[in-house]
């Protein structure tokens, strides 16, 4: 997620860091259910295995019986009526034996739901969950098909940060739509287990009116009319998906290694923004210097009516609304965004105590970039980080710590980050970013907690660093 900037005078110079980021289907037959008939080979999508668990901060959302492999999204969006009409085909694994199929999905009308072509009437959505009352025997693999339709709604945001909205899919003044979903509202325009420890599959299409574009996360995969295509062949967390649907401009360009760039923009306000999304290529080409190749087939920018930035995979949702543009803080901040397609996107925590081991190293990365930009010494980024941090761990409680009313504030962006600090200094810039690029490039894909990240760390470097790091997740007071 995108940090505010804290302006702190380092010789004269602001270091950004982190602050306070159709018609409708026809109703569901009465007729007796039918058998299933067709035989899913669900080998495809094995990709999308994961391991789910119960995330301790946010325990309501979620479903750690339920491993998504594989999200299939039709959507047709009418700005006139402002109504999104969706079928949503999800293959699922269950990941333990239960009773019923039970979802994350804001209560849209339900025009038919099926279970391996089984159609269940009773299936039922209320009170942001979709229950659908099918047992499911583990590891046996179903697939469940969602029609419906209703006009989209957010859900509230767990912080006290001021550059956030509520979460989920938001509609524009002018009828489009945009989102943002961390920790959760994905569940906002499909069914989902939203959870950060289930990473899926995805393929969407989506329809809008002619004139209008949409965009998703993921790799392009082609237009067809007024319908925008995208495909996601590496595994997904749910919070790290968008769309965005509006008359967008389309420029291109070419990251490090050929890799295909799309920025997406609006108006003239938007236009202002183009020359620095256009500066991707050089954000690129510095991460991938300290942290290995940029770990997608694609990469991009769309800005929307937000006043905050998000880290979604392959396609970053940076925020437009802001009082006074400022080219240098913007930048920073797309960097930032950038260095979680490393962490955060490719390696995933597997529940939001760990938010840290995303913001830490974005965070981290953002400062390297400023302390070579803006020529600051070791000492002066030393200093900045030790005096914030101290602020940060009273007022906010140490990173690896965070209430659930303080979803992705700054402790877990700065504290982590000064703990880097310390482990590149321990090792050394060559064997700190042999370990960074070994431990993005060994475990995309995955889901990591602070437990597998100290054994990594540990292994990697053949010292022992678990004092250090756990010191520095749980100290109410700056280490020394």
């Amino acid at each position: 997620m995108r940090p505010t900037l804290l302006a702190v005078a380092l010789a004269a110079v602001v270091l950004a860091g982190c602050a306070d980021k159709p018609a409708a289907s026809a109703p569901p037959s009465s007729a007796a259910p039918a058998a299933a008939t067709t035989a899913i080979d669900y080998t495809a999508w094995t990709k999308g295995t994961s391991t789910p668990v119960k995330d301790p901060i946010y325990p309501a959302h979620g479903n750690a019986a339920l491993d998504v492999l594989h999200y299939d999204l039709k959507l047709n969006w009418a700005p006139n009526s402002k109504t999104l009409t969706g079928t949503a085909v999800l293959r699922i694994r269950p990941a333990a034996d239960a009773a019923s199929i039970d979802l994350d999905f804001k209560p849209y009308t339900l025009d038919k739901v099926t279970v391996d072509d089984t159609e269940v009437p009773t299936a039922a959505v209320k009170a942001e969950r979709l229950v659908v009352p099918t047992a499911v025997t583990k590891d046996k693999p179903v697939t469940l098909t969602v029609v419906y339709h209703g006009r989209p709604a957010t859900t509230p945001m767990p912080s006290h940060r001021t550059d956030t909205e509520p979460l989920g899919l938001t509609i524009t003044k002018e009828g489009g739509l945009w989102t943002m979903q961390e920790p959760f509202g994905a569940f906002t325009w499909f069914p989902a287990n939203d959870q950060p420890s289930d990473k899926a599959l995805y393929d969407i299409a989506v329809t809008v009116p002619a004139g209008w574009s949409a965009i998703t996360a993921g790799t392009p995969a082609g237009q067809q009319g007024n319908t925008f295509k995208y495909s996601s062949a590496e595994p997904m967390a749910s919070y790290l998906q968008t769309l965005a649907v509006g008359k967008y401009k389309k420029a291109t360009g070419q990251g490090p290694r050929g890799i295909p760039l799309t920025y997406w923009y609006r108006d003239q306000t938007d236009a202002k923004m183009l020359p620095s999304l256009k500066k991707s290529p050089a954000f690129l080409t510095f991460l991938e210097k300290r942290f290995g190749p940029y770990p997608f087939p694609s990469g991009g920018i769309v800005l929307v009516d937000s006043a905050s930035g998000m880290e979604t995979q392959q396609m970053i949702t940076m925020g437009r609304a802001v009082e006074k543009f400022d080219a240098a803080s913007f930048e920073e901040d797309l960097l930032h965004e950038y260095a979680h397609q490393w962490f955060g996107d490719a390696v995933t925590p597997s529940g939001w105590n760990d938010l840290w081991l995303n913001e830490g190293w974005a965070t981290y990365a953002q400062f390297l970039w400023e302390q070579e930009l803006y020529h600051l010494t070791d000492k002066q980024l030393e200093d900045y980080l030790r005096k914030t941090d101290a602020v940060q761990r009273r007022k906010l409680g140490p990173p690896a710590h965070p209430k659930a009313a303080n979803f992705a504030e700054s402790n877990v962006y700065i504290c982590p980050a000064a703990m880097l600090k310390e482990l590149n200094d321990a090792l050394g810039d060559a064997k700190f970013f042999a370990l960074a690029k070994a431990w993005v490039q060994s475990q995309k894909g995955t889901q990591q907690t602070r437990a597998s990240f100290i054994a990594f760390v540990n292994k990697q470097t053949g010292r022992d660093f678990t004092k250090l790091i756990n010191t520095w997740l749980d100290s109410k007071t700056t280490p020394a």
